[in-house]
């Protein structure tokens, strides 16, 4: 039997054209042939040029998510295996693989798949019906590829809990998959060790893309008093304290969050100078303004204040409201590490943000280097979602 057909609209599949992997439902004509969602179609424009083959889902808006651009491309356990192998050969090459994103969804050509490893341990988010099928088959050759390198991996936890499964028609799940183990896993990167939790920390349990913006802060640490907005479970806290700060105060609104901070100091032995507070970083910053604080260094990480175009308005002033209370923490000539992990927040609009917050505020910013996430979250030309991390650092001057 052959595989069911979609054929596009007549001007439509600009996006697929350009080098993305997404056919909306608005842009189909057509889908002769029968299927079930989640089976594997043939995509074609509307003339019948072939496009490529996909799955199908029509409970979504993204209604086929490409896999390969060869209409005669088999979609087996090899087709899988390459892909596994390549995304690999990739990460030893660029990457501390340690702790690392193994799969990076769309940018690693494997649409709605997120694959995370802590040491000896994989973390799977499968946010699409077609990959989900495949899901236990992908992790297997993870696993056989990565015991070739003389890994092996003791246990495997999904955190597919992930609110968009229901645009999907998925329900959210998370648990094991395969034998039961430990699920507090203790980690190592840049010189500090956490205790990551994978079964109820956010996401996959532990921010992997931050790794090397959390080591480009530590050499201005040194002797410094570090003030970290949105410490989640202390990484730029804790890059700043293994540094050499000498005083260093994380917030985080999560309780949650600051307790596994506070461990996580504890087990670097830094709970002496790296100090954790439950607090909403709203209403502390303008707080420690009134009382005269002042730092060397103010990181601010926040959550992603957008997960959507109709709320960038009221994220613009989330971000602009954050940074212009940072700026009036730092000292003359301090630093400002600042960033946004929404890809709604493009690059443009988050630096020109910036720059209205520093005219409020009176400041100079002296751009000292700009960043995006670890080369294991790789920015897919072409697939905007994949390029979601703007890390800014800046000395801010007085205004002189």
């Amino acid at each position: 039997m052959g595989l069911a057909v979609v054929t596009l609209k007549k001007g439509e599949g600009r996006f697929l054209k350009s080098g993305g992997m997404w056919v909306f439902d608005n842009e189909i004509a057509s889908v002769m042939g029968s299927f079930v969602n989640g089976d594997i179609v043939l995509v074609h424009d509307f003339d019948g040029y072939p496009l490529g083959r996909g799955f199908i889902n029509r409970n979504s808006k993204i209604t086929v998510r490409l896999l390969t651009r060869n209409e005669n491309q088999k979609i087996d356990e090899d087709f899988f295996e390459k892909r596994v192998r390549n995304a690999w050969e990739y990460r030893k090459k660029v990457t501390d693989t340690s702790s690392c994103r193994v799969i990076f969804g769309e940018a690693d050509f494997f649409p709605g798949l997120v694959v995370d490893k802590f040491e000896d341990v994989l973390v799977v988010q499968s946010l699409a019906l077609g990959i989900d099928r495949w899901k236990e088959l992908i992790l297997d050759l993870i696993k056989k590829v990565l015991a070739e390198d003389g890994i092996t991996i003791r246990g495997v936890y999904e955190r597919s809990d992930a609110k968009v499964r229901k645009q999907e028609g998925m329900e959210l799940y998370k648990g094991f998959i395969g034998k039961e183990f430990p699920t507090l896993v203790e980690i190592q990167e840049n010189g500090v060790r956490y205790q990551v939790d994978i079964k109820d920390g956010q996401k996959t349990g532990f921010f992997l893309d931050q790794k090397y913006n959390r080591l480009a802060i530590q050499k201005l640490c040194k002797d410094a008093r570090v003030l970290d907005c949105f410490t989640h479970t202390g990484s730029f806290a804790l890059n700043a304290g293994i540094a050499g700060a000498k005083e260093v105060t994380g917030v985080d609104a999560s309780e949650l969050a600051v307790h596994q901070a506070q461990e996580n100091a504890k087990l670097n032995g830094l709970d002496k100078t790296v100090k954790f507070i439950c607090e909403d970083v709203f209403e502390l910053l303008p707080k420690l303004e009134e009382e005269g604080e002042k730092y060397d260094v103010v990181i601010l990480d926040p959550p992603a204040f957008t997960k959507s175009r109709s709320s960038v308005k009221n994220a613009v002033k989330g971000y602009r409201e954050i940074n212009l209370r940072g700026m009036k923490l730092v000292k003359d000539g301090g630093f400002l590490a600042t960033c946004s992990c929404s890809h709604f927040m493009e690059y443009e609009l988050f630096t020109k943000t910036i720059g209205q917050a520093a005219r409020s505020a009176h400041k100079r910013l002296r751009q000292v280097e700009y960043r995006t996430q670890a080369p294991d979250h790789p920015i897919l030309w072409s697939s905007d979602e994949s390029y979601y991390l703007k890390f800014y650092i800046f000395q801010v001057c007085d205004e002189k």
